[in-house]
């Protein structure tokens, strides 16, 4: 089934182009394509949102979207390390300080659909080339509109850019240090009253070594990393009031973590159709498919870092995810917007491993994974009542069940079964809303407070997947319930001319059944599911804690004087952690991989036509890598920059440095002390052409 699955993704992916051009083929000769979403929604006024343009999105040292993103006061991963490096289960998104899990606690949306990893939540972010993108929304905190479960924290909508933004053609070619190589190709074009482009990205890189210089051992390799995608981006009409939209998107990620036989692969393809009407209502359909596959093998070195035993052989993490969404806006009077829209999303996925290394030779084989859907409906209505005031409030009901949830595992010789679990399905309705008031006090000055509700399911990877990182090891938990949040804002945002704009929100926020890793034993000893933690090791389980409560100000400046921009951002979040029971220990602590403070300042100057001179510093204070705040991670202070210089009329070179002051940042520290350490200094040079 699994085979014929992919073969109908595949068949999909190709087929969708040919189904688009026939569309642009059959519409008739006309105007230009403008439409690619709805409207944003009037009640949109009354939360917290930054919007970051195509000119930021191309103009980043790494020209990578997570990196582009730290420009969001409170965006995180749960690692200081990008998409080159990191194990891409760490790389989740989330917004206002609710760490402590790798998993995602923001909704990443692509065009409207999601893109998250079906199985375990993590967002291939290396597929996701800025040249390709048009712009990024960011909305901090909960929402109740579509895919609910995904937006505890917020939701980052990314949107493709069209043939009215891309040129007709840009291709980049760059090479910097550590023999690295980054080459991109965007072509678009007009068809007929539609539109069509396509992308492409190749990187490579010899990588580096990632432990400090003082704590490497002969076992110790350059963390290597191979990535490439391929997609493309049709905009069809078909009336004169419905729109065609239609997205692919193939990738595939090999990276090698700094150690023979530590090496992940990811191999994917997403497909999304939408069509969009813009008539009296205003409506809204989209259905999306994702299939996902991951591998990942682990290998634990010795004290000496000089000999490497394999611990973990994860083979096979097939995952699939299937879903759309339908929203209408009835036209309803002057001054009201209403939405009603239902969702639906299915997720399915297993984990196929081997574990236990002993005596030469793996001795279990263990698979695990389940099915979670949920199916959602929602209604959102905005007014202004009054003059200079909007009012918003909107609501949602869910109806999640997981089920067919399993881990088994067997003695590789004997296939004895060792484990044979199979928790009972099960189901609930989850109401979730939000709501918010502005006022625009004068034209430069707007005032605005809301309130929200909002859930996370568990990932299948939380439920059912045991795993391993060193001497440590950590359980699933079949048990584990949904994460449900609550909290209140209220902000102003100063607009005195249009080159500038200034904006502060304070925020309360309690994460209730927060998802997090909680130590419950220290080797040597025996536990479920992981068997054997030597000494020095760790062993925790993912359990709900009573609570996460954070509450900070985020602030942002935005300013353009002639040939100057400036892009600032700041982040304050005093994150605690409230537990009991096994967890009790816990309680009063930070959450673990959260920082205090955040803050991020990009000054960019266009001394001519085409060019580009951009500095950025970043700093993140200090965190614990641990639940229990044991282990410390130092605070970073990182500088970058780009300079772009044409050479002739569509032709220009780019330079690009990346942590130019070659700072320490301590992305991870183990038991025993050792350093994993995130990008040192990295220079690339390269050509741009754009015609």
């Amino acid at each position: 089934m699994r085979c014929n699955f992919l073969v109908a993704a595949s068949m999909a992916f190709v087929a969708l182009p040919a189904f688009a051009a026939d569309a642009i083929d059959a519409a008739a000769d006309g105007g230009e394509i403008v439409v690619t979403a709805l409207p944003i929604p009037r009640g949109d006024a009354a939360y917290d949102i930054v919007s970051i343009d195509r000119e930021r999105l191309t103009g980043t040292a790494s020209n990578r979207i997570e990196d582009v993103l730290r420009d969001v006061a409170g965006f995180q991963q749960f690692r200081r390390t990008d998409s080159r490096t990191a194990n891409p289960t760490s790389q989740g998104a989330t917004l206002r300080a609710l760490g402590g899990n790798a998993s995602s606690r923001a909704l990443v949306l692509l065009d409207g659909a999601p893109v998250a990893d079906p199985f375990a939540g993590y967002i291939p972010w290396f597929a996701l080339a800025p040249e390709r993108l048009g712009a990024v929304r960011v909305t901090r905190g909960a929402g109740a509109g579509a895919f609910g479960s995904g937006a505890l924290a917020g939701t980052i909508e990314l949107q493709s850019a069209d043939a009215a933004t891309l040129p007709g053609l840009q291709a980049e070619l760059d090479y910097g240090s550590r023999n690295s190589l980054s080459a991109n190709a965007v072509g678009s074009a007009k068809l007929g009253a539609g539109s069509a482009s396509v992308f492409g990205r190749y990187d490579r890189g010899d990588g580096y070594i990632i432990i400090p210089q003082g704590q490497r051992g002969p076992a110790d390799i350059p963390a290597k990393y191979r990535q490439g995608s391929l997609g493309f981006h049709v905009s069809a009409p078909l009336t004169d009031d419905i729109q065609l939209l239609v997205n692919g998107l193939g990738f595939k990620d090999d990276r090698v973590r700094g150690v023979a036989g530590n090496a992940t692969d990811i191999t994917g393809a997403n497909t999304s159709v939408r069509l969009l009407g813009q008539g009296k209502w205003q409506w809204e359909a989209l259905a999306y498919l994702q299939s996902m596959t991951f591998s990942n093998t682990v290998t634990a070195l010795d004290a000496t870092r000089s000999i490497g035993t394999p611990s973990l052989n994860q083979y096979n993490t097939p995952a699939t995810g299937i879903g759309g969404k339908f929203e209408i806006r009835p036209s309803v009077g002057d001054g009201i917007e209403l939405r009603l829209g239902v969702d639906a999303r299915d997720e399915v996925g297993r984990t196929e491993e081997m574990s236990r290394y002993l005596l030469g030779r793996f001795t279990r084989l263990r698979e695990g994974g389940g099915h979670n859907t949920v199916f959602g409906a929602y209604v959102e209505a905005s007014a202004e009542p009054i003059e200079r005031v909007t009012l918003t409030a909107g609501g949602r009901i869910d109806r999640w069940k997981i089920a067919d949830g399993f881990l088994h595992e067997v003695d590789a010789q004997t296939f004895a079964t060792t484990i044979d679990s199979h928790p009972a399905d099960r189901s609930k309705w989850e109401p979730t809303g939000r709501g918010g008031i502005a006022y625009d006090v004068t034209d430069a000055i707007k005032l605005r407070g809301a309130a929200y509700l909002g859930y996370r399911l568990p990932t299948l990877n939380e439920l059912y997947r045991p795993f391993r990182v060193g001497a440590d090891a950590t359980g699933s938990n079949a048990a584990l319930r949904p994460e449900r949040l609550k909290g209140v804002e209220a902000g102003v945002d100063f607009r005195p001319l249009p080159s500038l704009r200034l904006g502060v929100t304070a925020f309360a926020n309690r994460l209730n059944n927060a998802i997090g890793n909680v130590t419950v034993g220290v080797g040597p000893g025996t536990y479920p599911e992981v068997g054997f933690v030597a000494a020095g090791g760790i062993y925790r389980q993912r359990q709900n804690l009573d609570a996460i409560v954070a509450k900070g100000i985020e602030a942002e400046a935005h300013a353009k004087v002639g040939d100057f921009r400036l892009d600032g951002s700041y982040a304050y979040t005093r994150a605690r952690v409230h537990s009991s029971g096994l967890a009790a220990a816990l309680d009063g602590l930070r959450p673990a991989q959260t920082p205090t403070h955040q803050a991020s300042a990009t000054l960019g100057w266009v001394p001519i036509a085409n060019s580009l001179v951009a500095v950025t510093g970043r700093y993140i204070s200090g965190q614990s890598e641990d639940d229990l705040g044991v282990r410390l991670l130092g605070d970073v202070t990182t500088l970058d920059a780009v300079i772009e210089v044409p050479l002739a009329r569509g032709i220009s070179a780019t330079l690009r440095g990346e942590n130019l002051t070659n700072t320490l940042v301590d992305s991870g520290v183990s038991t025993t002390g050792i350093i994993d350490r995130g990008t040192p200094r990295t220079l690339t040079i390269g050509v741009r052409f754009s015609r």
